[in-house]
C-alpha cells in the first residue's frame, strides 16, 4: 500500500492510498477519513460507493460525510467504482466500462479479467484495512449514491452478517428492469445468466437484508424513471422489512442532495454501529 496523501480534517485524518489487487489485477486508489478516536483504538467503519462516473474523489469531497462522522467516532471508506488503467477494458459510453463497474463480478469477456468489484470490496479491500488501519471490522455498515446505491443495498443483502445497517441515496433499485441494468448485466454477466442476486428488488424479495435500511430519494430526480425506487418499496412491503424510504421533495440526483441528508444517514448507522 502507497499513502498519496493525507490531511487534517476534522480532528482526524482524511488519507488517500493506493495499493494492488488480486480480484482486478491493477493498482486501485481509495480514500478512507480516520475520526481522532481512531488514535487510541479500533473505530467503526462506514462504506461509502459511489456512482457512475466517479472515482474515489467525488463523494469524498463533496458529500460532506467526515463532519458527522468525526462527531460520531465513526471511519468512513470511498472506493473507486472500477479498475483503471492500460489493458483493462473500456466502452465508448459512460455507463460502461471504466467508472461503472456496477460492484458486480464480470464473468464476460472483455470484462471478466479486470472487473471483480464485489470480490474487490468485500473481499482485497477489506482485508487490505482490517490489516493495515485501526478499524473494528465486526461493526461495519455501508451506504451509497445511484449505482452506489444498488452496490450498497445488494452487498448488504449478498453478506448476511458483515453490514449492521444499509442506506442509500438515489439508488438503482431493479437494475434487471432498467436501462441502468440491462445492459450492464448483459455486457458483464450475459444475456441468460440469472441476475437475481445482482438487483436489490429481487434480492428483497427473496431473502431480505438482516438489519434496518434508510432510501432517500428525491422527487425530482432527473434519472428517477431508471431508479424503480416504487419497486423496491413494494417489496420491502411484501416482505415486512425494517426499512424507511423516503421521497424528498424537490431534490435531484446531485451530490447536493446527498450534502443535505449525509447527517441524519451517519446518525442512523451510528445507532446499528454502537447497539
Amino acid at each position: 500500500m502507497e499513502t498519496k496523501s493525507t490531511n487534517r480534517c476534522f480532528g482526524g485524518t482524511q488519507g488517500v492510498y493506493t495499493h494492488t489487487s488480486a480480484a482486478t489485477g491493477t493498482d486501485m486508489t481509495f480514500a478512507l477519513f480516520l475520526p481522532e478516536e481512531a488514535a487510541t483504538g479500533p473505530v467503526p467503519l462506514l462504506w461509502f460507493l459511489s456512482g457512475l462516473t466517479c472515482t474515489h474523489e467525488n463523494a469524498m469531497t463533496k458529500a460532506g460525510a467526515q463532519k458527522w462522522c468525526a462527531a460520531q467516532g465513526i471511519a468512513v471508506v470511498f472506493p473507486d467504482t472500477s479498475p483503471r488503467g492500460e489493458g483493462v477494458a473500456n466502452d465508448d459510453a459512460y455507463d460502461m466500462g471504466q467508472g461503472a463497474g456496477f460492484y458486480i463480478d464480470a464473468t464476460e469477456d472483455p470484462w471478466k479479467p479486470h472487473f471483480q468489484m464485489e470480490s474487490y470490496i468485500t473481499r482485497d479491500l477489506t482485508d487490505l484495512l482490517a490489516a493495515e488501519f485501526p478499524l473494528d471490522m465486526d461493526r461495519q455498515a455501508i451506504t451509497g449514491h445511484s449505482m452506489g446505491g444498488h452496490g450498497a443495498l445488494t452487498l448488504a443483502m449478498k453478506h448476511p452478517g458483515r453490514y449492521r445497517s444499509a442506506s442509500a441515496f438515489s439508488p438503482i433499485c431493479h437494475p434487471a428492469a432498467s436501462d441502468w441494468g440491462r445492459k450492464q448485466f448483459t455486457g458483464y454477466l450475459g444475456a441468460d445468466a440469472d441476475w437475481t442476486g445482482h438487483d436489490a428488488t429481487l434480492l428483497m424479495q427473496a431473502k431480505g437484508f438482516d438489519g434496518p435500511l434508510l432510501v432517500d430519494q428525491g422527487t425530482d430526480d432527473q434519472f428517477y424513471e431508471l431508479l424503480n425506487t416504487s419497486d423496491f418499496a413494494a417489496a420491502c412491503a411484501q416482505r415486512r422489512q425494517d426499512a424507511t424510504i423516503r421521497l424528498q421533495k424537490g431534490y435531484d440526483h446531485s451530490y447536493f442532495f446527498i450534502a443535505s441528508f449525509i447527517e441524519e444517514h451517519v446518525d442512523f448507522h451510528a445507532q446499528a454501529l454502537y447497539a
